[in-house]
């Protein structure tokens, strides 16, 4: 079993290292907000006052945050990690951030000595409470295969995509596939409901044909109830969008659809609904038809 440091307990990243430490590893965690530690504590972990304090002594290091400046700042800012983990630890980062910055966060633990795996994560709260989580990892084939046993702890999914960066850029193709989905889902609500048509009969045959997806099941009763308490931000997967958006400019690939997604998902959270589930897209649906 392993000494792990998980520098990062929100929403995702509390329930992983929960597992971590229910498996039989030796969990350190730390967070900004230090309440957010209580999870980990209850269930027999450690809460750390700093990054540097987590990772000392740690085999493995996790990192589960919500943009590339704060994993920037965790290895190499203030929070030192790459300066403080152990000459040939491993670091496995499941944020979503962008592909050359995890290339580049690759290069700069390689040359401390220290391993470095990209492995975001698909899923949701859902995902990561049920320990379901989809997660694509980029790096060395043998740091992968070192990492498995614990990506299998917290994910049913684990696929090896490619060199370091890869599992960003799959990440993003993931999130923009599961925006154009909450989008067509929300417009197709607001078509029902303009023709007055009872939304859960009407959902439930178009999910048991091709239209069914993921994203139907786990978010329709979000759109028919009006309930968005946050499962993944609508802010979070405007930043994703802009990472994709990014990832094509620097590709030379044109995305017509992937660039008005990004605009809705932008205007959502222009419009106040940043801190919502991003399944509010259905509150631009209803905007735009006068409905809200």
């Amino acid at each position: 079993m392993s000494t792990i440091a998980f520098v990062g307990l929100g929403i995702m990243g509390s329930p992983m290292a929960v597992h971590l430490q229910q498996a039989g590893h030796e969990v350190r965690g730390h967070n900004r907000s230090p309440a957010k530690t209580g999870p980990l504590v209850e269930a027999g972990g450690t809460a750390c006052g700093s990054a540097v304090e987590a990772v000392e002594g740690a085999d493995v290091v996790c990192l589960m945050l919500p943009d590339g400046p704060d994993v920037e700042d965790v290895l190499l800012g203030d929070g030192q990690v790459l300066e403080h983990s152990r000459p040939g630890s491993l670091v496995v980062d499941f944020s979503t951030i962008r592909p050359d910055v995890a290339r580049r966060m690759a290069d700069e633990a390689r040359d401390r000595g220290l391993r470095m795996l990209d492995a975001p994560v698909s899923g949701g709260e859902a995902g990561a409470r049920n320990a379901t989580l989809s997660i694509m990892v980029g790096g060395e084939a043998e740091d992968v295969e070192t990492a498995r046993p614990l990506l299998e702890v917290v994910g049913r999914t684990v696929v090896h995509v490619g060199p370091s960066g890869a599992g960003q850029t799959v990440k993003a193709a993931n999130q923009l596939i599961v925006a154009g989905h909450l989008q067509v889902l929300a417009e197709a609500v607001a078509l029902l409901e303009g023709y007055d048509v009872e939304l859960g009969p009407a959902l439930d045959v178009l999910g048991g044909g091709l239209a069914g997806s993921a994203v139907l099941e786990q978010k329709r009763g979000n759109m028919t109830e009006r309930r968005f308490d946050p499962g993944f931000r609508v802010e979070l997967h405007d930043k994703d969008l802009g990472i994709v958006t990014g990832a094509a400019r620097e590709a030379d690939v044109v995305l017509p659809v992937g660039g008005l997604l990004a605009q809705l998902m932008t205007s959502a959270v222009v419009n106040g609904d940043g801190r919502l589930d991003h399944s509010a897209l259905l509150r631009g649906a209803l905007r735009l038809n006068g409905r809200l």
